[in-house]
């Protein structure tokens, strides 16, 4: 009984998959064979082509949704395979038409080769090479020849290039050109979808145009909105200006353009540099602004003036530019450094304002006031004078011992020679207090005084005279006479440990944590994103979904007149 059970078991295993593999083998396609819909003439010629018929005259063939006609064929009734002269064209549907002087046609492979004058028509673009290949199977067309691709908006040139058809795109992985009214976009990695006419960009690649140049190695153009996205490696370039960033945004209609991450603009022209991790420039009203950790560098004097701000502004043209900086800004040059709460600083008036709680530091000098003002010389780029508006207060340390010198009036005017403050008058209700000492360092006192005026002259940031004019009031005193509370001037608050001594201290310590922060994430996106394309937008892949269809528009060909043997 068991083995009449398991000998049942056996039976209905085997019919099981004797099943199975029916059912596979239907699913398996016979190939379709090519229908001979329309000939003029027909014939056999065993010399020329031996076991093909031979068809001419308004050929017409179909085969699986494939309509082919020309002038005169040889069809190989065995093979299933054509081979097609005069007038060729293919139409598949009503998106793909493929026109040559000659074709191939497998009914098996269900693949074409066409050459001679090949142009290959959808409803968004047209291209014209010598020789094309179509692959139904998987609805690609390929070619290896000089291609050109023309279409509402650019012209593109390359070497070799593939379709794929449902995607309505165009791949080149050998030199191509975009041309287009506006620019010329060069590359050797690009993919382009002829309906959108969205382009994507892998390895060097440039577009240039009159108003700017501009280098990629990974980025999206889209050619009709002219909208583009940059990464990696990419900048762009203006006759003054130079924009580098980890991701830039560019609108050529509005020439704006948006840079994020590892920014960098450099001003080729006044050799100045602004940085930060977000800027935004508007060309056309030549401005723009820097956040996240900005600092501008300009070049003074041999030297380079560090400004940083939460914010940076840029404004006006060339010669007439405002750089404005905005809460908490701070600033360094190796002989000067400061803070504020803003700064306003004009190209063609070379005035700079320090405006906020303004505080400056010239060599070991502090010096306080309401309301600063550098004036500069365009024509040498030096620093000529600096005023201090209300409230003036110059302070230092007395070299050796635990005082300082300080002095204190209404305003100050100062004047700079190489770069350092070399002659300072301070004026209205001036006070002074001052250590001094003679040639070997010894203290001969303390002198304490007022007057209208004070005139001090500086070598190397240090007092080297000070004159005192009218109404002079006070005296020098032995170091013993004076008390200590009387050595300091009303309001005089000594701010040394604030001083900023090198161009990293203008940053908090929260800044320095985003700025690594940032420079890490960007350089392990760069290293994980190396030679992978963008990834492609939704609304590249979605583009027809709220579009109708466009028909092309088909020249007719003219039909060749084409001798036949009946």
């Amino acid at each position: 009984m068991k083995k009449s059970l398991f000998f049942i078991f056996i039976c209905l295993s085997f019919l099981s998959v004797q099943f199975t593999f029916a059912q596979a083998k239907k699913k398996v396609q016979t190939p379709k064979t090519i229908v001979i819909e329309n000939a003029d003439y027909s014939d056999v010629d065993q010399v020329n082509a031996p076991d093909a018929l031979l068809l001419t005259g308004n050929v017409k063939i179909n085969h699986d949704g494939v309509v082919l006609t020309c002038n005169k064929a040889y069809f190989f009734q065995k093979e299933n395979y054509l081979k097609a002269f005069g007038n060729v064209q293919l139409v598949q549907g009503d998106t793909l038409f493929l026109n040559s002087k000659y074709a191939e046609y497998s009914g098996n492979v269900k693949k074409a080769f066409a050459t001679g004058d090949a142009v290959l028509t959808s409803p968004d673009a047209t291209l014209r090479t010598d020789t094309i290949n179509f692959d139904r199977n998987v609805q690609e067309v390929f070619y290896n020849t000089k291609g050109t691709i023309v279409n509402k908006d650019n012209t593109l040139v390359s070497k070799s290039g593939r379709y794929y058809v449902e995607q309505k795109k165009f791949q080149f992985l050998t030199e191509v050109t975009i041309t287009n009214p506006k620019y010329v976009i060069k590359s050797n990695h690009l993919d382009y979808y002829s309906n959108s006419g969205h382009t994507y960009l892998l390895g060097p690649s440039t577009i240039t145009s009159k108003a700017n140049y501009i280098y990629t190695e990974k980025g999206f153009y889209d050619t009709k909105k002219n909208l583009a996205h940059f990464l990696r490696k990419s900048y762009i370039k203006y006759d003054d200006r130079l924009i580098e960033g980890d991701s830039l945004f560019y609108n050529r209609n509005t020439e704006f353009a948006s840079a994020t991450r590892n920014v960098k603009i450099t001003d080729s022209i006044n050799k100045g540099i602004v940085k930060g991790h977000y800027a935004e420039l508007y060309k056309l009203k030549d401005s723009m602004f820097v956040t996240k950790r900005a600092v501008a560098i300009n070049l003074v004097e041999n030297d380079s003036v560090y400004i940083h701000g939460q914010k940076l502004m840029v404004t006006g043209k060339e010669g007439e530019r405002i750089l404005r900086a905005y809460k908490n800004v701070r600033f360094f040059k190796i002989d000067m450094s400061g803070k504020c709460d803003s700064i306003h600083s004009d190209s063609k008036s070379a005035l700079t304002k320090l405006i906020g709680n303004p505080i400056l530091w010239n060599g070991e000098s502090q010096i306080t006031g309401d309301l600063m003002h550098l004036i500069g010389d365009n024509e040498t780029r030096k620093i000529d004078s600096l005023k201090v508006l209300n409230n003036t207060f110059l302070i230092s340390k007395d070299t050796l011992g635990t005082g300082y010198n300080q002095v204190k009036g209404l305003n100050l005017f100062g004047k700079f020679r190489d770069g350092k403050l070399h002659d300072v008058d301070v004026i209205k209700n001036t006070e002074v207090v001052y250590f001094m000492r003679n040639d070997a360092n010894e203290l001969i006192g303390i002198n304490k005084n007022v007057s209208s005026k004070i005139n001090l002259i500086l070598e190397n940031n240090a007092v080297e005279t000070i004159t005192f004019y009218n109404k002079v009031d006070g005296d020098i005193y032995p170091e013993d006479e004076l008390p200590e509370n009387a050595r300091k001037l009303r309001g005089m608050v000594w701010r040394g440990d604030e001083r900023i001594k090198s161009k990293d201290d203008i940053f908090t310590a929260e800044e320095n944590e985003l700025n690594d922060k940032l420079i890490k994430e960007g350089k392990d996106e760069e290293e994980k994103g190396k030679n992978i394309p963008m990834k492609v937008r939704k609304e590249t892949l979605d583009y027809d979904k709220k579009k109708p269809t466009a028909k092309p528009v088909i020249t007719p060909v003219t039909k060749e007149k084409t001798k036949t043997n009946k």
